[in-house]
């Protein structure tokens, strides 16, 4: 049998276990939280719709790619809630640990295309990948948003807090900006956000 298929074949079977990975953020509506595909999966959509408020140009294929296997080094790494500052500490070695370890299940070939996207997407320094960020960032802001306040009220996230993780999508979509903008005026209002 072909080595490479079954490379690919082992590598699809590995990244099944996103669907174990559980994330704070909870489904909209429901009181459980997510798991990595299901984000994953979302944000996919939601740059597939989102894309015309772009501000540049971008390749959505490539953005969809990005959103898709941006998250499989939390197979090995784990999940880190974005607000939890001692979680953080290291973060960086552990995700470039597991993208060598998933990315290098792969031939060559596709190793360096997907961890030249995983590493693109890490950077934020171009159109697709500060998008890539943005929807990644705003899914879990909706979740809570449409979710009484969700982790937001349970972590006593600020309303700064939010602002500085939402950063990204200033600089890649003038219109969602003005709709987060909204968005996180709102939820402080209704006492979704602490001060």
């Amino acid at each position: 049998m072909n080595n490479r298929i079954l490379k690919d074949i082992e590598f699809i079977v590995e990244i099944d276990k996103m669907k174990s990975i559980l994330r704070q953020t909870k489904i909209i509506g429901e009181n459980r939280r997510e798991d990595d595909a299901e984000h994953s999966w979302h944000i996919a959509v939601m740059a597939m719709i989102l894309c015309e408020y772009a501000n540049d140009k971008i390749d959505i294929g490539k953005v969809i790619k990005m959103v898709l296997i941006h998250d499989l080094v939390e197979i090995y790494a784990g999940d880190t809630f974005c607000y939890d500052k001692e979680g953080n500490l290291g973060k960086r070695d552990r995700e470039i640990a597991a993208a060598d370890k998933i990315y290098g299940m792969l031939q060559d070939d596709k190793r360096k295309e997907l961890r030249a996207l995983w590493d693109e997407f890490e950077e934020m320094n171009t159109p697709e990948s500060l998008f890539a960020a943005s929807m990644d960032r705003l899914q879990p802001m909706l979740n809570n948003y449409h979710s009484d306040g969700g982790t937001w009220k349970k972590y006593k996230v600020t309303r700064s807090q939010v602002y500085n993780r939402i950063a990204p999508v200033k600089k890649s979509s003038d219109q969602i900006w003005d709709y987060i903008k909204f968005m996180i005026e709102d939820a402080y209002a209704k006492g979704l956000l602490e001060k």
